[in-house]
């Protein structure tokens, strides 16, 4: 006599005690991940390392499919990109370190105005030095250094609309 197949346990609903954190993952991670694939979302994350500060204060990468990559841009600068195209794509690839893209599709986005960097009020920067003074001298460390001067420099708005 054989014994039936035991249920799966990430299947296995636990009405009255705690649950794994397992069962609950997958629902909650599945809409920020859908119509995403990892490669999307790292070439996002490390596009200006990708192509340099020049160009990613005028570009936008849209989305990775195929092997093709659509990049958003505006105005003449789709013909210079063209023409950089495959020193780009080299980039790319020798920053994944496989082929990743294989070609680049440029798509003209004008709804889009390019931010001006703004230089950090010296009361933001002495803020997020102070923020993260107890921590060890390391990249962390200036990463988050970097973030505090970043949000504290943030227009703020007041209740009539205006920013300060």
């Amino acid at each position: 006599m054989t014994k039936p197949p035991a249920p799966d346990k990430s299947s296995i609903r636990h009405v009255y005690g705690p649950r794994p954190v397992a069962a609950l993952v997958p629902s909650l991670v599945r809409p920020a991940f859908r119509g995403r694939n990892a490669a999307t979302a790292q070439v996002l994350a490390d596009w200006e390392a990708i192509v340099g500060p020049a160009i990613a204060a005028v570009t936008t990468p849209k989305k990775l499919f195929s092997g093709s990559l659509t990049v958003a841009c505006s105005g003449p600068i789709a013909l210079e990109l063209q023409h950089l195209s495959g020193e780009l794509l080299q980039r790319i690839n020798a920053h994944f370190g496989k082929p990743t893209a294989t070609t680049l599709r440029f798509v003209q986005d004008f709804s889009k105005s390019v931010p001006r960097a703004r230089k950090p009020r010296p009361s933001a920067i002495a803020a997020a030095r102070a923020a993260v003074a107890s921590q060890p001298e390391d990249s962390l460390r200036d990463a988050l250094e970097k973030l505090g001067r970043a949000v504290l420099s943030r227009p703020v708005s007041t209740p009539g609309g205006k920013t300060r």
